[in-house]
């Protein structure tokens, strides 16, 4: 089973790249939906995180806003906050690769937001960065609600630039040019990663 992490920055259509290798019958693994699993009421992570950071819980979910606002710029916090949410989200990959193995699945996306940053292209065999020219990503972004230039640019900040994740790329898919060009880009990188492993 070949192990694919997909990446991309803020904005660059990686949430509807990893749809479109679901479409295809990969299966994916989204990192961010199971941390907002962890999150919900009845989460793993609730409580752990409660007694980590008192009052980031309302209504027995994490806050995220008010979980942010104590981790951003203070490494110490985040890096507590990793040490709750990393293993809970490690037990539930296993899980997932269980999964696929018993459905012979040969390809898996694993949907990885900050893979380079955190090295996680270590433990795949293949890396797909998500692109899009820099004005079609700003302006995705900036349709967001309550999204500002100044917030995007922190987030921004702390990602590896896009120039870079393409060069460490092993295929990139460019969602630039609409939806049916990265179907295609998909469909080639699948075939592509399928030949490769015969």
């Amino acid at each position: 089973m070949i192990k694919i992490a997909l990446t991309g920055s803020i904005g660059m259509g990686k949430s509807t790249t990893a749809q479109l290798f679901a479409e295809e019958g990969v299966p994916v693994y989204d990192a961010d939906a199971e941390v907002h699993r962890l999150y919900s009421p009845g989460g793993a992570a609730v409580a752990r995180v409660e007694a980590a950071f008192p009052g980031v819980v309302k209504d027995g979910a994490v806050d995220r806003a008010a979980l942010s606002e104590r981790v951003v710029g203070d490494p110490a916090a985040l890096k507590r906050l990793e040490e709750i949410v990393h293993p809970l989200v490690g037990a539930s990959r296993a899980g997932f690769f269980e999964a696929a193995r018993s459905e012979a699945a040969d390809l898996v996306i694993l949907d990885i937001p900050l893979l380079f940053e955190t090295g996680g292209e270590q433990r795949v065999d293949a890396v797909v960065v998500v692109s899009a020219p820099e004005a079609i990503q700003r302006a995705r972004v900036m349709e967001r609600p309550g999204m500002t230039a100044a917030k995007l640019d922190a987030i921004l900040a702390r990602q590896l630039p896009d120039a870079e994740k393409r060069a460490r790329a092993d295929h990139v898919i460019d969602t630039g040019n609409g939806i049916e060009a990265a179907r295609d880009q998909v469909r080639q990188v699948i075939a592509a990663l399928r030949q490769a492993k015969t």
